[in-house]
């Protein structure tokens, strides 16, 4: 019956969430406690569950998310996000025009959502096309799948960064894991993008004349005036150390274990994610031309990203009573009697995560989700080393790119901005993400055999 109960509670959250249109922190959080119910749970127990699941998962990275999208705020809003992406435009050439925009989403997705960086390259993919006289499509489809790859395989984005969390994996063997994946999965997306979707013609259309407010204006929606305009950019490297700094004090953790000395206790405690990242954010400060204290207001650059991190902690916090609940209700015993037979091993985060994303649209909320649903039976599937649940994780974050489509606000962002047909659009980028999650899961296994 549990896991009746389970199928019956995934198809709820996919039909509120996609069909009915529901918040899914709301349909996360009302399936959960009737699932507890219907398991057999008492009230104290259920009450007690949904304390612990809530408060034990965003304790572990709440403040990792926040501060990852705060980060972004200011690389976005201070033109460092742009200059990343001249800098690899320069390395590169402009005439690989697939190669560069795929490379600079993957860059650019880091620290910026999709949505975001998309908006912020899409001019730039435009204008090399219309300079190269070639179609948009290469540029447009390249560029949506290398921000899509580092979304869901790259920490510190916060979909990687929850499942992490919810399965206790080790993030900086998460991020060792994923980065090769991730460039494998790039590589071939990039190909998909330069040898199929350049051969559909889509018109970059005609220059436009653009208005770039101020790089360092405390307020987003401030106007260009005389006071704030035109200045300048930080320059690559100082960019560059928000987002490489973080990453490699968390992979120097996780390399030099936990050996006994001043050393290692100082690299012990820098590379601690909550550590790295506020590190990482004060670098972030250096970037504005010139700071000012506003920035760090409720109306400033601050204020937007913690606006834009409370959904994800909702949602984050609802998958970890969800999966706090799975736990304490018994059906780890019942999927693992079921399903240990079968050897799935890394597969089945795949497809979990799979199923999840193309039903109901939001590569984070498959992440949470999927690995919500994961915990209880990674005894039963054999996943329980550091390594093989690091794995786990990124099969996760292949999956939640699979497929994008029309439920999928990043789907609508990539066809609507860049001219594409419905039908169109259905070919090139939900294919591509077909492509892309396909690819990463071959290299999750291909890791296994080694690692696993």
């Amino acid at each position: 019956m549990e896991l009746a109960y389970l199928l019956l509670a995934v198809l709820a959250i996919i039909l509120m969430t996609a069909r009915l249109k529901w918040h899914p922190f709301l349909a996360l959080l009302l399936v959960s406690l009737v699932y507890g119910l219907a398991a057999g749970m008492t009230g104290d127990e259920l009450i007690t569950a949904v304390n612990d699941g809530f408060g034990n998962t965003l304790g572990k990275i709440g403040l990792i998310i926040v501060l990852g999208i705060m980060i972004g705020a200011f690389l976005e809003h201070s033109g460092g996000a742009q200059t990343l992406a001249e800098k690899v435009l320069g390395w590169i050439g402009r005439r690989r025009i697939p190669l560069a925009m795929g490379l600079l989403g993957y860059v650019v997705s880091i620290p910026v959502f999709c949505d975001s960086g998309f908006m912020l390259l899409d001019p730039l993919a435009k204008s090399l096309s219309r300079g190269a006289k070639i179609s948009l499509a290469g540029a447009a489809i390249a560029l949506g799948l290398g921000l899509m790859v580092s979304h869901t395989l790259v920490p510190p984005t916060p979909g990687p960064i929850a499942a992490a969390g919810i399965l206790d994996a080790d993030l900086g063997l998460v991020i060792l894991f994923g980065l090769p994946v991730s460039l494998l999965a790039l590589a071939v997306s990039i190909l998909f993008a330069s040898r199929y979707a350049a051969k559909t013609y889509i018109d970059p259309g005609e220059a436009e004349v653009v208005a770039v407010a101020s790089d360092d204006a405390p307020d987003p929606g401030k106007p260009v005036t005389g006071d704030n305009r035109g200045k300048q950019a930080p320059g690559f490297f100082k960019a560059s150390l928000p987002i490489l700094v973080p990453i490699l004090l968390i992979v120097l953790k996780s390399v030099m274990g936990g050996g006994e000395g001043t050393t290692y206790a100082l690299v012990g405690f820098l590379g601690e994610p909550f550590i790295a990242l506020l590190i990482g954010f004060f670098l972030s400060l250096l970037l504005p031309a010139r700071f000012e204290a506003s920035m760090l207001s409720a109306s400033g650059w601050v204020g937007k990203a913690m606006r834009d991190s409370a959904t994800i902690l909702l949602i984050t916090g609802a998958g970890g009573i969800f999966g706090t609940i799975l736990q304490r209700s018994g059906i780890a015993e019942s999927l693992g009697t079921l399903l240990v037979d079968y050897q799935f091993g890394v597969l089945l985060p795949f497809v979990l995560a799979a199923a999840l994303k193309t039903a109901q649209g939001s590569s984070t909320v498959a992440l949470i989700t999927a690995a919500s649903i994961l915990l209880p039976m990674m005894p039963s599937l054999g996943l329980e080393s550091e390594a093989e649940k690091a794995l786990a994780v990124v099969a996760l974050g292949a999956g939640s790119s699979v497929v994008s489509h029309a439920n999928d606000s990043f789907f609508w962002v990539v066809t609507q901005m860049s001219g594409m047909d419905v039908k169109t659009g259905y070919r090139l980028f939900s294919g591509g993400t077909l492509v892309l999650g396909c690819t990463a899961d071959l290299g999750v296994y291909l890791c296994s055999l080694f690692f696993a």
